[in-house]
């Protein structure tokens, strides 16, 4: 009998201990597979880049002048203002419908405003769109959002510069859905992503933007040492 109520408490604390686990998950997207010696040459050059930012700090530069000027209409091609400078992207309606509507509603809502880049990988990819970037808070930023997911539209490819939408992994998303405002924006090869993310809009002015973005230093979570802000996400005719 004695025997028997350990095993129950045993099974009760396994399932506790499980349940724990998968809460305060982020939004991630899988970079792709490295070898152990490119992961360390990585990591140097990564603390390299650190070290000089430390030590010589560089200033943003003024992107108070706009060369596009605001759409005060809803278009399908806005610009991302960071505190390096500004990308346009234009979004892809026919391909995603409802990525587009839930990316454009969040935008005149200013939702984005003043959220970071929170992970950024050379030679892969910028994300952002958390709210919770909008501290100096890391610990969670990747696992903020409006508190809703949208259906996946998988169509588009992941060629570089391509915007598409995080999401959960297969494990607890099997029906890959999209976080609600959490997204990322291709800088190298991203070919494995395609039929497994919904990609649903293009950089077409400013991709040396995202490079300088995703060359910047960062910690050990990947997220930049020195914050890179967004702005404002605005529309542009």
């Amino acid at each position: 009998m004695k025997l028997f109520n350990i095993s129950i408490l045993i099974a009760a604390f396994l399932a506790v201990g499980i349940f724990v686990s998968g809460c305060g998950k982020k939004e991630e997207v899988p970079p792709k597979t490295t070898t152990t010696q490119e992961q360390n040459k990585t990591q140097d050059n990564q603390q390299k880049t650190t070290q000089q930012q430390d030590t010589n700090k560089t200033i943003a530069p003024d992107t108070s002048k706009t060369t596009e000027k605001e759409s005060k209409t809803e278009t399908n091609k806005v610009v991302i203002q960071t505190s390096m400078g500004d990308i346009t992207v234009e979004l892809f309606e026919k391909d995603a419908p409802k990525h587009v509507a839930n990316f454009k509603k969040l935008v005149k809502s200013g939702f984005y405003n003043n959220t970071t880049f929170h992970r950024v990988i050379a030679g892969f990819m910028i994300q952002g769109g958390d709210p919770n970037s909008k501290d100096d808070d890391r610990s969670n930023d990747g696992q903020g959002g409006p508190g809703y997911t949208i259906p996946a539209e998988i169509k588009a490819k992941h060629v570089q510069g391509a915007l598409a939408g995080a999401r959960l992994g297969d494990q607890v998303n099997p029906k890959k859905e999209s976080s609600g405002s959490q997204f990322y924006i291709v800088t190298g090869n991203a070919s494995h992503l395609d039929g497994e993310y919904t990609v649903y809009g293009k950089v077409i002015k400013g991709m040396d933007i995202a490079l300088k973005i995703e060359k910047v230093g960062v910690d050990r979570a990947s997220n930049p040492v020195e914050k890179v802000v967004i702005k404002k996400v605005y529309f542009v005719k």
